[in-house]
Protein backbone atom coordinates (compact mmCIF):
# COMPACT_ATOMS: atom_id res chain seq x y z
CA UNK A 1 0.00 0.00 0.00
CA UNK A 2 1.35 3.51 -0.91
CA UNK A 3 1.32 6.62 1.03
CA UNK A 4 1.09 9.87 -1.41
CA UNK A 5 1.98 13.24 -0.98
CA UNK A 6 -0.23 14.95 -3.03
CA UNK A 7 0.32 18.97 -3.89
CA UNK A 8 -1.48 20.25 -7.03
CA UNK A 9 -4.48 18.32 -8.02
CA UNK A 10 -5.95 18.58 -11.52
CA UNK A 11 -9.82 17.41 -11.46
CA UNK A 12 -10.81 17.09 -15.02
CA UNK A 13 -14.74 17.41 -15.13
CA UNK A 14 -14.97 18.72 -11.80
CA UNK A 15 -18.13 20.71 -12.63
CA UNK A 16 -20.40 17.96 -13.19
CA UNK A 17 -21.81 15.58 -11.27
CA UNK A 18 -19.29 13.21 -9.62
CA UNK A 19 -16.19 15.71 -10.22
CA UNK A 20 -17.96 18.59 -8.39
CA UNK A 21 -19.02 16.41 -5.47
CA UNK A 22 -15.78 15.05 -5.13
CA UNK A 23 -14.31 18.50 -5.42
CA UNK A 24 -16.57 19.64 -2.40
CA UNK A 25 -15.24 16.30 -0.24
CA UNK A 26 -11.73 17.13 -0.60
CA UNK A 27 -11.96 20.41 0.68
CA UNK A 28 -15.01 19.36 3.23
CA UNK A 29 -14.19 16.19 4.50
CA UNK A 30 -10.12 15.69 4.44
CA UNK A 31 -7.15 17.08 5.50
CA UNK A 32 -5.81 17.73 1.78
CA UNK A 33 -3.88 21.11 2.02
CA UNK A 34 -3.02 21.81 -1.41
CA UNK A 35 -4.08 23.31 -4.21
CA UNK A 36 -6.84 21.72 -6.76
CA UNK A 37 -7.19 22.80 -10.59
CA UNK A 38 -10.89 22.19 -12.05
CA UNK A 39 -10.55 22.03 -15.84
CA UNK A 40 -13.57 21.79 -17.38
CA UNK A 41 -15.21 23.29 -20.70
CA UNK A 42 -18.57 23.40 -18.99
CA UNK A 43 -20.49 21.61 -21.71
CA UNK A 44 -24.56 20.63 -21.24
CA UNK A 45 -23.46 18.91 -17.90
CA UNK A 46 -20.71 20.89 -16.44
CA UNK A 47 -22.49 24.34 -14.04
CA UNK A 48 -20.65 26.79 -12.59
CA UNK A 49 -22.97 27.16 -9.72
CA UNK A 50 -21.85 23.10 -8.57
CA UNK A 51 -19.14 24.84 -6.66
CA UNK A 52 -20.30 28.19 -5.81
CA UNK A 53 -19.57 27.29 -1.91
CA UNK A 54 -15.96 25.98 -3.08
CA UNK A 55 -14.76 28.98 -4.83
CA UNK A 56 -16.20 31.73 -2.36
CA UNK A 57 -13.71 29.86 0.54
CA UNK A 58 -11.02 28.90 -1.50
CA UNK A 59 -10.87 30.79 -4.99
CA UNK A 60 -7.45 31.92 -5.55
CA UNK A 61 -5.86 31.07 -2.72
CA UNK A 62 -6.49 26.73 -3.15
CA UNK A 63 -8.95 26.30 -5.85
CA UNK A 64 -8.86 27.22 -9.43
CA UNK A 65 -11.36 27.02 -12.40
CA UNK A 66 -9.69 26.74 -16.15
CA UNK A 67 -12.65 26.73 -18.44
CA UNK A 68 -10.69 24.61 -21.26
CA UNK A 69 -11.46 21.26 -23.42
CA UNK A 70 -9.70 18.43 -22.60
CA UNK A 71 -9.38 17.32 -26.58
CA UNK A 72 -7.22 20.55 -26.50
CA UNK A 73 -3.73 19.59 -25.73
CA UNK A 74 -2.01 22.75 -25.95
CA UNK A 75 -4.85 23.78 -23.00
CA UNK A 76 -4.22 21.36 -20.80
CA UNK A 77 -0.16 21.33 -21.27
CA UNK A 78 -0.19 24.77 -20.55
CA UNK A 79 -2.17 23.99 -17.20
CA UNK A 80 -0.12 21.25 -16.45
CA UNK A 81 2.80 23.58 -16.41
CA UNK A 82 1.13 26.34 -15.03
CA UNK A 83 -0.12 25.01 -11.64
CA UNK A 84 3.19 22.57 -11.88
CA UNK A 85 0.70 19.49 -11.66
CA UNK A 86 1.57 16.73 -9.76
CA UNK A 87 -2.04 14.34 -9.54
CA UNK A 88 -4.42 13.87 -12.42
CA UNK A 89 -8.29 12.95 -11.68
CA UNK A 90 -9.77 12.32 -14.71
CA UNK A 91 -13.38 12.19 -14.52
CA UNK A 92 -14.28 14.30 -17.74
CA UNK A 93 -16.62 12.29 -20.25
CA UNK A 94 -19.96 11.95 -22.03
CA UNK A 95 -21.62 9.76 -20.01
CA UNK A 96 -25.21 9.22 -20.74
CA UNK A 97 -26.14 5.84 -23.01
CA UNK A 98 -29.07 7.43 -24.22
CA UNK A 99 -27.12 10.44 -25.90
CA UNK A 100 -24.53 8.10 -26.79
CA UNK A 101 -27.14 5.93 -28.84
CA UNK A 102 -28.21 9.17 -30.60
CA UNK A 103 -24.99 11.17 -30.90
CA UNK A 104 -21.92 8.79 -30.60
CA UNK A 105 -19.31 11.06 -32.18
CA UNK A 106 -18.79 12.99 -28.87
CA UNK A 107 -18.23 9.99 -27.20
CA UNK A 108 -16.06 9.02 -29.31
CA UNK A 109 -13.86 12.41 -29.34
CA UNK A 110 -14.18 13.06 -25.67
CA UNK A 111 -13.83 10.22 -24.11
CA UNK A 112 -11.09 8.62 -26.48
CA UNK A 113 -8.97 11.89 -27.78
CA UNK A 114 -9.64 13.41 -24.53
CA UNK A 115 -8.11 11.05 -22.49
CA UNK A 116 -5.54 10.61 -25.21
CA UNK A 117 -4.27 13.81 -25.40
CA UNK A 118 -3.82 14.44 -21.12
CA UNK A 119 -2.02 10.95 -21.23
CA UNK A 120 0.31 12.58 -23.70
CA UNK A 121 0.31 15.65 -21.87
CA UNK A 122 1.21 13.80 -18.82
CA UNK A 123 3.96 11.21 -19.83
CA UNK A 124 5.73 14.30 -21.72
CA UNK A 125 5.90 16.75 -18.56
CA UNK A 126 6.10 13.73 -16.32
CA UNK A 127 8.95 11.82 -17.80
CA UNK A 128 10.49 9.78 -15.59
CA UNK A 129 8.73 10.88 -12.45
CA UNK A 130 7.64 8.60 -9.80
CA UNK A 131 5.97 11.43 -7.48
CA UNK A 132 3.09 12.12 -10.03
CA UNK A 133 -0.05 9.70 -10.34
CA UNK A 134 -3.04 9.61 -13.41
CA UNK A 135 -6.11 8.03 -12.03
CA UNK A 136 -8.96 7.66 -14.40
CA UNK A 137 -12.36 7.31 -13.25
CA UNK A 138 -14.49 4.79 -15.52
CA UNK A 139 -17.68 2.45 -15.41
CA UNK A 140 -18.47 -0.98 -14.66
CA UNK A 141 -20.36 -0.86 -18.03
CA UNK A 142 -17.31 -1.70 -19.60
CA UNK A 143 -18.01 -5.16 -18.19
CA UNK A 144 -21.10 -5.71 -20.15
CA UNK A 145 -24.50 -7.71 -18.95
CA UNK A 146 -24.21 -9.75 -16.03
CA UNK A 147 -26.76 -12.81 -15.63
CA UNK A 148 -29.05 -13.35 -12.56
CA UNK A 149 -25.88 -14.48 -10.35
CA UNK A 150 -22.12 -13.50 -9.63
CA UNK A 151 -20.21 -9.92 -9.78
CA UNK A 152 -18.00 -8.02 -11.95
CA UNK A 153 -14.47 -7.99 -10.39
CA UNK A 154 -11.21 -6.50 -11.78
CA UNK A 155 -10.54 -9.54 -13.59
CA UNK A 156 -13.62 -9.95 -15.51
CA UNK A 157 -13.11 -9.34 -19.76
CA UNK A 158 -14.81 -6.68 -21.18
CA UNK A 159 -17.30 -6.34 -23.35
CA UNK A 160 -18.98 -3.33 -23.86
CA UNK A 161 -22.43 -2.79 -25.29
CA UNK A 162 -22.81 0.57 -26.30
CA UNK A 163 -21.16 3.49 -27.74
CA UNK A 164 -20.64 4.92 -24.30
CA UNK A 165 -19.25 2.03 -22.58
CA UNK A 166 -17.14 1.29 -25.77
CA UNK A 167 -15.85 4.81 -25.60
CA UNK A 168 -15.19 4.47 -21.82
CA UNK A 169 -13.31 0.62 -22.51
CA UNK A 170 -11.25 2.29 -24.78
CA UNK A 171 -10.01 5.07 -22.61
CA UNK A 172 -9.16 2.43 -19.67
CA UNK A 173 -7.16 0.61 -22.47
CA UNK A 174 -5.11 3.74 -22.74
CA UNK A 175 -4.56 4.71 -19.73
CA UNK A 176 -3.36 0.86 -18.87
CA UNK A 177 -1.11 1.02 -22.11
CA UNK A 178 0.52 4.53 -20.79
CA UNK A 179 1.05 2.12 -17.69
CA UNK A 180 3.03 -0.79 -19.67
CA UNK A 181 4.62 1.02 -22.33
CA UNK A 182 5.93 4.43 -21.15
CA UNK A 183 6.31 4.09 -17.13
CA UNK A 184 3.39 6.29 -16.37
CA UNK A 185 2.05 6.18 -12.80
CA UNK A 186 -1.78 5.58 -12.87
CA UNK A 187 -4.40 3.86 -11.18
CA UNK A 188 -7.82 3.02 -12.45
CA UNK A 189 -11.43 2.58 -10.85
CA UNK A 190 -14.34 0.66 -12.22
CA UNK A 191 -17.52 1.85 -10.35
CA UNK A 192 -21.33 1.58 -10.26
CA UNK A 193 -24.24 3.84 -11.17
CA UNK A 194 -23.31 6.61 -8.69
CA UNK A 195 -26.42 8.82 -7.28
CA UNK A 196 -26.71 11.94 -4.99
CA UNK A 197 -26.88 15.84 -4.89
CA UNK A 198 -26.01 17.45 -8.11
CA UNK A 199 -26.69 14.74 -10.61
CA UNK A 200 -28.05 15.82 -14.33
CA UNK A 201 -31.22 15.87 -14.32
CA UNK A 202 -31.65 13.41 -17.43
CA UNK A 203 -30.31 10.87 -15.36
CA UNK A 204 -32.61 7.98 -14.12
CA UNK A 205 -33.22 9.49 -10.00
CA UNK A 206 -33.16 13.16 -10.60
CA UNK A 207 -35.71 12.31 -13.74
CA UNK A 208 -38.15 10.83 -11.72
CA UNK A 209 -37.77 13.02 -9.18
CA UNK A 210 -38.81 16.15 -11.08
CA UNK A 211 -41.47 14.13 -12.50
CA UNK A 212 -43.19 13.17 -9.50
CA UNK A 213 -43.23 16.87 -8.40
CA UNK A 214 -44.63 18.38 -11.81
CA UNK A 215 -46.72 15.50 -11.96
CA UNK A 216 -45.74 13.83 -15.33
CA UNK A 217 -45.40 10.50 -16.35
CA UNK A 218 -42.17 8.25 -14.85
CA UNK A 219 -41.40 6.06 -17.90
CA UNK A 220 -39.48 2.52 -17.33
CA UNK A 221 -37.79 0.83 -20.02
CA UNK A 222 -38.88 -2.31 -21.12
CA UNK A 223 -39.74 -4.51 -18.15
CA UNK A 224 -38.43 -2.46 -15.38
CA UNK A 225 -36.46 -5.36 -14.42
CA UNK A 226 -32.89 -4.42 -15.14
CA UNK A 227 -30.94 -4.43 -12.55
CA UNK A 228 -28.39 -1.68 -11.07
CA UNK A 229 -25.95 -1.21 -8.36
CA UNK A 230 -26.34 2.20 -6.59
CA UNK A 231 -23.06 3.79 -5.00
CA UNK A 232 -23.91 7.25 -2.89
CA UNK A 233 -21.77 9.60 -4.73
CA UNK A 234 -19.75 10.79 -1.54
CA UNK A 235 -18.91 7.31 -0.91
CA UNK A 236 -17.35 6.91 -4.31
CA UNK A 237 -15.58 10.25 -3.44
CA UNK A 238 -14.22 8.52 -0.30
CA UNK A 239 -12.93 5.42 -2.64
CA UNK A 240 -11.10 7.88 -5.22
CA UNK A 241 -9.20 9.84 -2.65
CA UNK A 242 -8.60 6.39 -0.69
CA UNK A 243 -7.06 4.97 -3.96
CA UNK A 244 -4.93 8.29 -5.22
CA UNK A 245 -3.47 7.84 -1.64
CA UNK A 246 -2.99 4.49 -0.84
CA UNK A 247 -3.62 2.50 -4.11
CA UNK A 248 -0.96 0.74 -5.98
CA UNK A 249 0.52 2.06 -8.86
CA UNK A 250 -1.05 0.41 -12.30
CA UNK A 251 -3.82 -1.14 -10.07
CA UNK A 252 -7.39 -1.15 -11.02
CA UNK A 253 -9.91 -0.91 -7.99
CA UNK A 254 -13.72 -1.37 -8.16
CA UNK A 255 -15.99 0.16 -5.94
CA UNK A 256 -19.80 -0.93 -5.75
CA UNK A 257 -22.29 0.36 -3.45
CA UNK A 258 -23.24 -3.24 -3.13
CA UNK A 259 -26.68 -2.22 -3.16
CA UNK A 260 -28.76 -4.05 -6.11
CA UNK A 261 -32.18 -2.64 -7.46
CA UNK A 262 -34.29 -3.41 -9.97
CA UNK A 263 -35.30 -0.36 -11.73
CA UNK A 264 -38.59 -0.93 -11.12
CA UNK A 265 -38.51 -1.21 -7.59
CA UNK A 266 -35.60 1.96 -6.90
CA UNK A 267 -38.63 4.28 -9.01
CA UNK A 268 -41.35 2.62 -6.69
CA UNK A 269 -38.95 3.58 -3.98
CA UNK A 270 -38.38 6.84 -4.96
CA UNK A 271 -42.19 7.34 -5.40
CA UNK A 272 -42.24 6.28 -1.58
CA UNK A 273 -39.90 8.78 -0.87
CA UNK A 274 -41.04 11.51 -2.25
CA UNK A 275 -44.65 11.09 -0.91
CA UNK A 276 -43.51 11.46 2.26
CA UNK A 277 -41.17 14.74 1.78
CA UNK A 278 -44.44 16.15 -0.33
CA UNK A 279 -47.25 15.17 1.76
CA UNK A 280 -48.86 12.93 -0.84
CA UNK A 281 -50.83 9.72 -1.58
CA UNK A 282 -48.16 7.39 -2.37
CA UNK A 283 -50.67 5.22 -4.42
CA UNK A 284 -51.54 8.94 -6.58
CA UNK A 285 -47.43 8.80 -7.76
CA UNK A 286 -47.16 5.33 -8.74
CA UNK A 287 -50.51 5.60 -10.83
CA UNK A 288 -47.52 7.79 -12.65
CA UNK A 289 -45.16 4.97 -13.68
CA UNK A 290 -45.23 3.97 -17.80
CA UNK A 291 -43.71 1.30 -19.44
CA UNK A 292 -41.68 2.31 -22.49
CA UNK A 293 -40.14 0.34 -25.65
CA UNK A 294 -36.64 -0.30 -24.10
CA UNK A 295 -33.72 0.90 -24.81
CA UNK A 296 -31.02 -0.66 -27.66
CA UNK A 297 -28.34 -2.58 -26.44
CA UNK A 298 -29.81 -2.30 -22.58
CA UNK A 299 -27.53 -4.36 -20.18
CA UNK A 300 -29.61 -6.27 -17.95
CA UNK A 301 -27.77 -6.33 -14.75
CA UNK A 302 -24.74 -5.01 -13.50
CA UNK A 303 -23.05 -6.00 -10.18
CA UNK A 304 -19.85 -5.04 -8.43
CA UNK A 305 -17.43 -6.88 -5.89
CA UNK A 306 -15.54 -4.12 -4.45
CA UNK A 307 -13.72 -6.55 -2.47
CA UNK A 308 -10.82 -5.63 -3.40
CA UNK A 309 -10.45 -1.45 -2.35
CA UNK A 310 -12.20 -2.97 1.18
CA UNK A 311 -9.34 -5.55 1.50
CA UNK A 312 -6.34 -3.87 0.46
CA UNK A 313 -6.50 -0.37 1.09
CA UNK A 314 -9.24 -0.45 3.69
CA UNK A 315 -12.64 1.59 2.03
CA UNK A 316 -15.84 1.48 2.98
CA UNK A 317 -19.60 1.96 2.32
CA UNK A 318 -20.52 4.37 5.27
CA UNK A 319 -23.77 5.83 3.65
CA UNK A 320 -26.99 3.46 3.63
CA UNK A 321 -29.14 3.39 0.87
CA UNK A 322 -32.13 4.37 2.75
CA UNK A 323 -30.47 7.45 4.08
CA UNK A 324 -28.88 7.96 0.64
CA UNK A 325 -31.64 8.23 -1.75
CA UNK A 326 -33.98 9.89 1.50
CA UNK A 327 -31.10 12.80 1.19
CA UNK A 328 -31.18 13.00 -2.73
CA UNK A 329 -35.21 13.55 -3.33
CA UNK A 330 -34.84 16.23 -0.23
CA UNK A 331 -32.04 17.91 -2.15
CA UNK A 332 -33.74 18.18 -5.69
CA UNK A 333 -37.00 18.84 -4.05
CA UNK A 334 -35.18 21.73 -1.93
CA UNK A 335 -32.83 23.02 -5.05
CA UNK A 336 -35.91 23.56 -7.86
CA UNK A 337 -33.40 26.60 -8.81
CA UNK A 338 -30.82 25.19 -9.76
CA UNK A 339 -32.93 22.30 -11.97
CA UNK A 340 -34.44 24.80 -13.55
CA UNK A 341 -31.33 26.91 -14.35
CA UNK A 342 -30.04 23.57 -16.04
CA UNK A 343 -33.28 22.80 -17.98
CA UNK A 344 -32.64 26.56 -19.24
CA UNK A 345 -29.08 25.70 -21.02
CA UNK A 346 -28.18 23.22 -23.91
CA UNK A 347 -30.23 20.21 -22.14
CA UNK A 348 -33.33 21.39 -23.16
CA UNK A 349 -32.63 22.66 -26.65
CA UNK A 350 -30.94 18.91 -27.00
CA UNK A 351 -33.98 17.06 -25.72
CA UNK A 352 -36.34 18.56 -27.67
CA UNK A 353 -34.29 18.21 -30.73
CA UNK A 354 -33.84 14.02 -30.09
CA UNK A 355 -34.65 12.75 -26.91
CA UNK A 356 -38.38 13.36 -27.34
CA UNK A 357 -37.94 11.67 -30.83
CA UNK A 358 -37.70 8.21 -29.69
Amino acid sequence: MTNRKLKNLLVTGGSGFIGANFIKYLFNKTDFAGKIINMDNLTYAGNPENLIDIDTHYGKSRYFFEKADICDYDAAKRIFEKYDIDTCVHFAAESHVDRSIYGPKDFIETNIMGTFNLLEVARKLWKDRNDVLFHHVSTDEVFGSLGDEGYFTEETPYDPRSPYSASKASSDHLVRAAFHTYGLPITLSNCSNNYGPLQFPEKLIPLMIMNIFEGKSLPVYGDGKNIRDWLYVEDHASAIWTIINKGQTGSTYNVGGENEWTNIDLVNKICQCAAELLSKDQGEIKKLITYVKDRPGHDRRYAIDCSKIKKELGWKNLTSFEEGIKATVKWYLDNLEWVEHIRKGEYQEWMNKNYEQR
